[in-house]
């Protein structure tokens, strides 16, 4: 409907007919953000920092860490990675008020009267280009906690549809809870888990030795236990002067039943005496008659001992399929912070990291082998360190990381670049202990701006002339071995990618003799289109290659992302 060219008198008719229009659903305010000022008169692009880039094996594929407004990565993500990403998992802004969230260069503080609207507009954007990355049957994981919790549901059932929402978890971490909090000690954050396409998304499932886990437990009409401690006390408190009303007889029968008075002749009489001196039981004699199911007899020899059976606790009983509690040790804030402490010499370089034992098991269930993870709230890069560490624990893994993080407070400079060369290369911890590095690849990019052209054909001639970087990382092919003013060629391991990025054919045929005289299983060219499509009978004499426009339409895509 045309609303500029209604009259006042039907534009107050359709106001009123909305107005009546009963709607479920969350709404806020938009509030734009400065970079949209950026954008209205810039086109983002990647450039690629090649001092920084760690190249250290021949492995076929390449990690990235982009350094920039997470915005700009994301559009342009979307035209190297549409449906190719398996695994998103984030860690966005909890909005707290106390400056974890800036809009606009400025800490959104408690009284902000817009603080929900801004920050729900700053994830609406990020997560509908989000989806459109994720394969059909990829996941996305989410941290967040009580402030937007509510938000962010109702938020992801709007971009991923309701139908797709799998779990929340509560992620234990801080097991003896926040003491600062009203009525309650805080013990867990919050780990939201969507899909694309439920019906084709799998959660894969833990690994568990199951004989090992079922030596260590038993299971009775209750549930599983296993041997804990004996009923007999210990410790100062245990002699019988000090509690003389758990001073008293037990009796088993020969069916090993319990009782607290003698049934039968041959009933053994237990009391609780140690080393011939006096003791008192664990437990009351009330508590004894209605618990008698949480009791071990163990017989050996003549005698008999008496046991509690100890129930499994938060986290104690782990199975294959992961629980909708999230909760290990391991998963403790602390360990993130202690992390990051050994690897910078003591100095706490980044409030709150996330505890790389939980960002693990998020992966290995979100992801398989061969995908690519992205992360496009990276920190101090806890996700590229727990995907190093899977694919050195198993053998077949070969997992990718796109990391994406801005600068503020030189997050990226000073953490998480520092972070990532440290695990590549190696480092001393703060133990003085030689740590070995992963020996795997790192390809750094900086999101940039390329100013806008009033004329369309000239911009598009501008924007191929910066598009080698972004169509590298689309390939996964970044070894420059050519390098021309019309055309780049890239060769990794046994691909190889041509690039002719201008639109004169002068420079063909020399463009094209490269490509022919280089051994490689794949080659794919692209060549500048002021369409969408190549003149197929340019490269019809180069036999086995896939052919590719560079598209056109890239600054259509990046004009439609914004509307």
């Amino acid at each position: 409907m045309n609303y500029e060219d209604m009259s006042r008198e039907d534009l107050l008719k359709e106001f009123n007919k909305l107005k009546r229009v009963q709607k479920y659903g969350l709404y806020w305010e938009e509030k734009p953000e400065d970079v949209d000022e950026l954008l209205k008169t810039n086109y983002p692009v990647l450039t690629n920092l090649k001092e920084k880039d760690i190249l250290q094996d021949n492995k076929s594929f390449n990690n990235v860490l982009i350094e920039g407004d997470n915005l700009h990565t994301l559009e342009l993500l979307y035209i190297t990675h549409y449906e190719k990403i398996k695994l998103i998992y984030i860690d966005p802004p909890y909005n707290t008020g106390n400056k974890d969230f800036i809009y606009n260069d400025k800490f959104v503080d408690k009284e902000d009267s817009w603080k929900h609207s801004k920050w729900l507009s700053f994830m609406y954007r990020r997560l509908k280009i989000a989806r459109e990355l994720l394969k059909d049957e990829g996941v996305i994981f989410i941290s967040i906690d009580d402030n937007e919790f509510a938000q962010l549901k109702l938020l992801c059932n709007a971009v991923f549809d309701e139908n797709n929402f799998v779990a929340v978890l509560p992620t234990v971490m801080n097991l003896k809870g926040n003491q600062d909090q009203f009525g309650f000690a805080g013990t867990h954050e919050y780990t939201l888990v969507y899909a694309k396409n439920k019906s084709l998304a799998k959660i894969n499932e833990f690994d568990i030795d199951e004989e090992v886990l079922f030596d260590k437990w038993k299971e009775d009409d209750i549930g599983f236990y296993k041997k804990g401690a004996n009923l007999k006390a210990t410790g100062v408190n245990a002699p019988r002067e000090k509690r003389p009303n758990l001073y008293y007889p037990i009796y088993i029968d020969n069916k090993d039943n319990i009782h607290l008075e003698r049934k039968n002749e041959d009933d053994i009489e237990l009391l609780p005496i140690t080393r011939g001196k006096e003791m008192s039981w664990r437990w009351s004699k009330e508590k004894i008659n209605n618990e008698k199911h949480n009791v071990i007899i163990v017989r050996s020899r003549n005698k008999v001992s008496l046991y509690k059976k100890q129930r499994p606790q938060i986290g104690d009983m782990p199975t294959k399929k992961p629980k909708t509690l999230f909760y290990k040790p391991e998963y403790s804030s602390g360990n993130g912070t202690g992390l990051l402490k050994e690897m910078f010499n003591g100095e706490k370089v980044f409030n709150n990291p996330k505890p790389l034992e939980l960002i693990k098991d998020i992966i290995k269930l979100g992801s398989n082998k061969n995908d690519i993870i992205l992360d496009f709230f990276a920190g101090s890069g806890t996700t590229a360190q727990a995907i190093l560490e899977i694919n050195k624990e198993q053998a077949d893994s070969n997992r990718k990381f796109i990391l994406a993080t801005n600068n503020e407070k030189d997050i990226c400079e000073k953490v998480c670049y520092p972070r990532l060369k440290k695990l590549l290369k190696g480092f001393i911890n703060d133990k003085g202990e030689k740590i070995n590095g992963y020996k795997e690849n790192l390809k750094y990019f900086r999101a940039d701006m390329v100013g806008k052209n009033k004329n369309r054909d000239q911009m598009k001639v501008i924007m191929a002339q910066k598009i080698y970087d972004l169509l590298s990382i689309k390939e996964n092919c970044f070894n420059l071995i050519e390098e021309e003013p019309y055309y780049r060629v890239y060769k990794q391991n046994n691909k190889v990618m041509g690039i002719y990025s201008f639109f004169t054919e002068n420079y063909m045929e020399e463009f094209k003799k490269k490509i022919r005289n280089i051994e490689a299983e794949h080659k794919v060219v692209y060549s500048f289109s002021f369409t969408n499509h190549v003149k197929k009978e340019i490269f019809e004499d180069l036999k086995g290659v896939d052919i590719k426009a560079i598209p056109s339409k890239i600054l259509q895509i990046l004009d439609d992302l914004r509307k």
